[in-house]
């Protein structure tokens, strides 16, 4: 899933570049899988939809951008933290298809 990800950004933005993703992209991703749980797909995107949605609902509470980005930055270690602590396979979990 992650190779076609890339290969349409590739494709999409047409030059690739170490320096096209930062560290707070890269720690976006990693929160993701980790609070999506790392053995599901269907917890990542669950977990994906939940911190792309959390900024946008940090911009109603009218906060100042400097401020939100600091929120947004505590929600995110916050939530690791409860996860890892509380729910360490993530929002859903593995699947188990034993018989």
């Amino acid at each position: 899933m992650a190779s076609v990800a890339g290969a349409v950004y590739a494709y999409y933005i047409s030059f690739i570049d170490p320096t096209s993703f930062t560290v707070m992209e890269s720690i976006f991703i990693i929160s993701i899988v980790i609070i999506g749980g790392a053995g599901n797909i269907w917890g990542s995107v669950l977990a994906a939809a939940v911190l792309v949605v959390l900024p946008e609902a940090l911009r109603f509470l009218g906060m100042p951008s400097a401020i939100a980005a600091n929120m947004r930055q505590i929600i995110y270690g916050a939530l690791l933290v409860i996860c890892m602590l509380f729910r360490s396979q993530g929002f859903i979990g593995e699947y188990s298809f034993k018989k």
